[in-house]
């Protein structure tokens, strides 16, 4: 059997317009970054973990943490966030990336799996992630792009898409062969990313609940159903549209 090999990258950057410096914030006792470079270590069929920063002196920092969590690093333009996966994927060999954020702290490694999965049972297929539909909340956020896929969109990806890295791919069923992975429940109006003040907030609260371990995203929508107070701290957060 040909050994396939998926890679993590995960995009950081302390220039965040809302919550600056949030991806360093600390969080339960570790840094915001450390939490989701945790998870992806901890996640089965994932072979490598890549931080993808900028080359501007104001990440040094960033890089310094995710080389401390032990974490590979690259790092590319500040503005074209599409050039550092392809530079993450060309310094560090794969067939396919798995694209996380670092502003989602509580990334489930079982739901991470769960996407590199059903990639693993099909390599042919081009994208997939669990927000084709959106059933979970927000925070879980998990896309897979096959590497070809990836390269392609160097020539074709222009604009917000190069920001978005996977705008390009996902919004063309017509031309990729896209596969959701789906809860069976909607948990989709629940926020567990980090973007702005009222999340941070959300965020202590839930892991002074939880504690400092990986949790699964089926304990964090337990605690959250149950405190109705916890959801109301972010509730009117208006998510940034792409």
């Amino acid at each position: 059997m040909t050994f396939v090999q998926v890679n993590a990258v995960i995009q950081a950057r302390l220039s965040s317009t809302r919550l600056p410096g949030k991806v360093l914030r600390p969080l339960g006792g570790r840094s915001v970054l450390s939490w989701v470079i945790r998870a992806a270590t901890r996640t089965h069929d994932v072979d490598g973990v890549i931080l993808a920063t900028s080359d501007s002196p104001d990440d040094d920092p960033v890089a310094e943490e995710a080389l401390r969590c032990g974490a590979e690093v690259v790092r590319g333009p500040l503005d074209d966030v599409l050039a550092r996966y392809l530079l993450a994927v060309r310094t560090h060999p794969c067939d396919a990336v798995v694209r996380l954020t670092a502003d989602c702290p509580l990334h489930d490694p079982a739901l991470i799996a769960q996407v590199v999965g059903v990639w693993r049972a099909d390599p042919t297929l081009d994208y997939v992630s669990n927000v084709v539909v959106r059933r979970y909340p927000r925070g879980f956020d998990t896309e897979l792009v096959r590497r070809d896929v990836l390269e392609a969109q160097d020539h074709l990806a222009t604009g917000s898409h190069r920001e978005h890295v996977t705008s390009n791919i996902h919004t063309r069923p017509e031309a990729y062969r896209l596969v959701g992975v789906l809860s069976g429940m909607d948990n989709s109006d629940l926020r567990v990313t980090l973007d702005t003040p009222e999340d941070a907030r959300l965020l202590d609260e839930l892991v002074a609940a939880l504690g400092d371990g990986v949790p699964a995203w089926t304990d964090v929508v337990e605690v959250l159903r149950s405190r109705p107070d916890l959801v109301a701290l972010n509730a009117s957060v208006v998510q940034k549209t792409h």
